[in-house]
C-alpha cells in the first residue's frame, strides 16, 4: 500500500544478485505513500479490481515461464490472487500480507509467508484460518513469524524496520527460491530453468 518504494527495488536487486530474474510492476503508476493512511487512499482511489487487472497485465507476458509470485503487504495479497489463478505458477513468496482464499481453490503451489508476531493487519485468528484454507486447497505452506517486529519490518525507511528479522527473512526466502529452482531443474513440469519472481509493489 506504500507503492513501489526503494525497499521493493532493493529487494529485487537482492534476488537478482542471487541469480533470479525479477520484475517489479508499478501498480500505483508512479505514486508512493509516506504513511499507511495515504497508501490506503491511493489503493481505494485506484480500486482493488483495477489493481488486480494491472497485476495480471504485468505478469501475463512471463507466466508461461512458470513464475514465482511475490509481494509485500497489499502486494502480497495481490500476488497470492495471481499465483492461485495461474496453473503454471511455481511458488508464492509472501511478506507481511495474505489474501482471502476461495472455497473451491485448488493449487499445488509452494507458499512461504513471513509475518510479524503479532501483526495488526494479519491477526492470529485470520492467519490460522488462512493456513488451514491454503492447506485444504493443496498448497505446501511454510509460515515464519517474527516476534516483536513491526508490520513492514523489511523496509529500512519505515518505523517498522527490524534489521535482524529482515535479514532472517531474506536468508530463509533465498533458500526457498533456490529450492524451487532446483526442483525445476530436475523437471517438475512447471517450466524452464529460469526462476522469475514477480514482486508486486506494496
Amino acid at each position: 500500500m506504500y507503492g513501489l518504494r526503494p525497499a521493493v527495488l532493493a529487494a529485487a536487486d537482492r534476488l537478482r544478485a542471487a541469480g533470479h530474474d525479477v520484475h517489479t510492476p508499478d501498480l500505483f503508476d508512479g505514486r508512493t505513500a509516506d504513511d499507511a493512511e495515504e497508501g490506503m487512499r491511493i489503493k481505494d482511489e485506484i480500486g482493488r479490481d483495477e489493481l488486480l487487472r494491472r497485476a495480471v497485465t504485468a505478469a501475463a507476458p512471463y507466466s508461461s515461464r512458470g513464475l514465482v509470485y511475490a509481494g509485500f503487504s497489499l502486494g502480497g495479497s495481490i500476488a497470492q490472487n495471481l499465483a492461485l489463478g495461474d496453473e503454471r505458477a511455481r511458488g508464492l513468496l509472501l511478506l507481511h500480507g495474505t489474501s482471502d482464499i476461495a472455497d473451491d481453490a485448488a493449487t499445488d503451489v509452494a507458499v512461504q509467508l513471513h509475518v510479524a508476531d503479532p501483526d495488526p493487519f494479519e491477526p492470529d485468528d485470520w492467519l490460522n484460518a488462512w493456513y488451514l484454507r491454503m492447506r485444504r486447497a493443496g498448497a505446501d505452506v511454510e509460515v515464519h513469524r517474527y516476534r516483536g517486529a513491526g508490520h513492514l519490518y523489511t523496509d529500512p525507511d519505515l518505523p517498522d524496520y527490524d534489521a535482524e528479522a529482515a535479514e532472517r527473512t531474506w536468508a530463509i526466502a533465498l533458500d526457498f527460491l533456490a529450492d524451487l529452482s532446483d526442483s525445476t531443474d530436475l523437471g517438475d513440469g512447471r517450466g524452464g530453468a529460469d526462476d522469475p519472481a514477480d514482486a508486486a509493489d506494496r
